[in-house]
């Protein structure tokens, strides 16, 4: 079974780093938050290309969507 941290646990072994390993362990999440967000784009952009390629979409002008998001 996996060991399962608490997130105070996390915050507390962060804070028993030096400040440079803090900025560094920042920087690489962000980094890691920032693929994780250009893959699932990535993954909705190929899954609306092959519902319009199935005539499930259809292309609508940038005021129509306005209108039907807005009340």
């Amino acid at each position: 079974m996996a060991n399962v941290i608490s997130f105070h646990e996390i915050l507390d072994a962060v804070e028993r780093l030096p400040l440079d390993d803090q900025e560094s362990l920042i920087d690489l999440i962000r980094r890691r938050i920032a693929e994780y967000r250009r893959q699932e784009i990535a993954t909705q952009v190929s899954s609306a290309r092959e519902e319009y390629k199935n005539g499930k979409l259809t292309p609508e002008s940038p005021d129509d969507i306005m209108q039907s998001i807005l009340p």
